[in-house]
């Protein structure tokens, strides 16, 4: 009986070693050298322009006091959020493409995918806390202030962030609480949900479940809460009777929607899917569109339609540009 117990000791033993993983390699695009060095310089330029474009954004309205109202205060926080999503994953990114290991370790791989879904979820409820701001702005205008105070737009920021610290933290429990022992190799350029289940030698049946119920309610959500907003602005903007009007709405909110509708779409096609149907090739570049990509984007799309922030950047550029001529002009 005793050489049993020995014998079930030793197994454990040798399961809990063959389980007990220290560190993740992640595959990323390629192992071609030449196209490493391309690929690092592309998403080194990226990665630069997102956080100039979004560190720009959040400074511009904090230092216009003309941008001081909700809408662009949802807006900064907008930026913050991509700033920090694609911080999450490029740096390690870029440091693999020029390193032959490409290891991640347990406890980075765990932080790394906290961050990007707590990030991915907080976006998600910030758009849809930004359609019901232009709702309350364009439908009922004259009690905007009242609406949208001060206590209401900082409590739907921090109940953003909160719904995005609770949802990663459920998935984060979840999916490290499998046990990794057929691999290590993640066939992707940062620690994500389906490419770890799809490495896990334990039954993944629960996880997909989380992941379909949560990410699906998530967006169920939000996308309603953007359709009815959008529905009270349409009729709204059909009974004005200022072409201006109309057209300063529909530059504030066809760019609103541009960023809701590309970034809701590229989850959907991420999350949304059966496990059968996963094409992990596929996904990485779904998930480099979403992490690196869209966090470039939004601030050209929040910028470029929008004519309150391009006068708010002459008025800066202007201003500094004044600054620097008299500094020059009192050393001359």
């Amino acid at each position: 009986m005793s050489q049993l117990n020995s014998h079930f000791d030793l197994h454990r033993i040798l399961i809990k070693n063959v389980t007990e993983v220290t560190m993740f390699i992640l595959m990323g695009f390629t192992d071609d050298s030449e196209v490493q060095v391309f690929l690092f310089l592309l998403f080194l330029a990226i990665y630069v322009f997102t956080l100039i474009g979004n560190l720009g954004m959040v400074l511009l309205v904090a230092k216009d006091s003309r941008l001081h109202n909700p809408m662009y205060y949802f807006l900064s926080v907008l930026s913050s959020l991509d700033a920090c999503c694609s911080s999450a994953v490029t740096p390690k990114m870029l440091v693999n493409f020029l390193n032959e290991t490409k290891a991640i370790s347990y406890t980075g791989c765990v932080a790394q995918m906290f961050l990007i879904v707590t990030f991915g979820t907080t976006e998600c409820f910030l758009l849809a806390a930004m359609a019901y701001d232009r709702y309350v702005a364009i439908y009922n205008p004259l009690l905007y202030s009242v609406s949208m105070s001060p206590q209401i737009y900082v409590s739907l920021i921090i109940a953003s962030y909160v719904g995005g610290i609770l949802h990663a933290y459920i998935h984060t429990v979840a999916t490290f609480s499998l046990s990794f022992c057929a691999s290590n190799a993640i066939r992707h350029i940062f620690c994500d949900i389906p490419p770890l289940l799809a490495i896990s030698c334990s039954d993944t049946h629960t996880n997909q479940l989380l992941l379909f119920y949560f990410v699906g309610s998530i967006e169920i959500v939000t996308t309603l809460i953007v359709l009815v907003s959008y529905g009270f602005i349409l009729l709204a903007i059909l009974r004005m009777r200022s072409a201006e009007g109309r057209r300063k709405v529909f530059s504030t909110c066809g760019s609103h929607l541009t960023g809701v509708s590309v970034y809701h779409g590229t989850i959907l096609f991420m999350y949304m899917r059966p496990s059968s149907s996963y094409a992990l090739d596929h996904d990485m570049i779904v998930s480099t569109f979403y992490a690196i990509v869209i966090p470039m984007l939004n601030p050209i799309i929040y910028s470029l339609r929008n004519k309150d922030v391009k006068d708010a950047m002459k008025r800066v550029f202007w201003k500094n540009g004044c600054i620097n001529k008299v500094r020059l002009h009192t050393n001359d």
